[in-house]
């Protein structure tokens, strides 16, 4: 999967999530019917949230994006459905074209972050089962934390 169909898809998803997590704070607090749509859609929300900001920062290393537009990325996630304008900001400007430079015959990578991405991309099921179990740890350790608006009580 090249950069841009991986950052498009992983947007889409952040922004999908934020329509489920909606609708639960919405059942939870303005028809005080159910939470149990917060405590699902809650989860799967904060899944795709870490997934999303891993997303774009590896299209950010790849793509070589200035700070100022690799933070956007990042952190369009935190507002709800600003992930999809900025995926078509990047898109319509060329910023999520090509493919993946330090891929296999590609680039030399220069740097931890590069050589970090270079070995992802040369080890990607490796990679994945490692991101993954990172994305999972960091989703437990939120999970045991709780809900975000009771950390600091």
């Amino acid at each position: 999967m090249l950069p841009r169909a991986l950052f498009r898809t992983v947007a889409l998803a952040e922004a999908v999530t934020w329509t489920l997590l909606l609708i639960g704070l919405f059942l939870k607090y303005v028809t005080k019917t159910t939470d149990v749509g917060v405590s699902i859609a809650g989860g799967i929300h904060g899944f795709v949230f870490l997934c999303y900001a891993f997303t774009a920062a590896f299209t950010w290393v790849n793509q070589k994006w200035s700070v100022g537009t690799g933070l956007l990325a990042v952190s369009s996630a935190v507002i709800p459905y600003a992930t999809i304008p900025v995926e078509k900001s990047l898109d319509r400007r060329g910023l999520l074209d090509g493919g993946w430079r330090l891929a296999a015959g590609g680039e030399q990578p220069v740097g931890a972050l590069e050589k970090l991405q270079a070995w992802i991309l040369a080890k990607p099921l490796l990679a994945a089962g490692v991101v993954l179990v990172g994305v999972a740890a960091v989703f437990s350790f939120l999970l045991y934390m709780g809900p975000p608006d009771t950390w600091f009580s």
